[in-house]
């Protein structure tokens, strides 16, 4: 029981990272985007 446990406990911790990720790289892009509307509209 105490295995099913730690395992259940790592691959919910694993999901949460990987979703932590992804949430990062979402919000890079979309900072990023805005940068750029912001450097064609100085152009």
């Amino acid at each position: 029981m105490k295995k099913f446990m730690m395992l259940t406990f790592t691959l919910l911790v694993s999901a949460s990272v990987l979703a932590g990720c992804n949430t990062m790289e979402g919000a890079g892009e979309d900072i990023e985007r805005g940068g750029e509307k912001i450097q064609d509209s100085a152009s």
